[in-house]
């Protein structure tokens, strides 16, 4: 008698899965037309940086660039940078063209955005990087008038000297 239960019970369910599918086929393109849009991912929070240059600086707009495209979102002050390097306790000998600050660390120079992210990434206690001068080859100053010219040069992790108001350096990164 099982069997025979089972046996004429089968076909209603066979019957059923195909009726539930046709509903399906039928109502899912409908469904998922009503259905609110999930919007695109956001582009990933772009980091901020203000930056102090001279306003007639091609190089530094160069840089500014470069930090534009390596997930940086620049604020530019063209008011000069040699009294915002003195008030973030960079000393003149460290200089360059333009200076920034992102998250509390000063730039100085043409720092490569890489640095930059390494820098962010391992948060030493430092007042920031630099590269002093204008190398180059470095960001902002390898553009197609230096001929793919690429000189040496370093960067340096600046931090305060607790014995006195100097600062000292060590090498961040090296680009040979």
């Amino acid at each position: 008698m099982k069997h025979e239960r089972m046996a004429s019970a089968h076909p209603r369910r066979s019957a059923l899965r195909r009726m539930a599918l046709a509903c399906t086929a039928f109502a899912a393109p409908s469904l998922w037309a009503a259905a609110p849009t999930v919007p695109k991912e956001a582009p990933s929070t772009r980091i901020p940086v203000e930056v102090w240059k001279d306003p007639n600086c091609g190089c530094c707009q160069d840089w500014v660039v470069h930090m534009e495209q390596n997930g940086f979102a620049v604020t530019v002050h063209d008011t000069g940078n040699s009294a915002v390097r003195a008030r973030l306790g960079i000393p003149a000998r460290l200089g360059s063209c333009h200076t920034a600050l992102v998250e509390g660390y000063a730039l100085e120079g043409h720092v490569p955005a890489a640095d930059v992210h390494k820098l962010l990434k391992q948060k030493p206690k430092a007042l920031g990087i630099a590269v002093p001068g204008m190398p180059v080859g470095s960001p902002g100053m390898d553009g197609p008038e230096y001929g793919g010219r690429k000189d040496p040069y370093e960067v340096l992790l600046i931090t305060k000297n607790l014995m006195n108001s100097d600062v000292s350096t060590r090498t961040f990164t090296s680009y040979r």
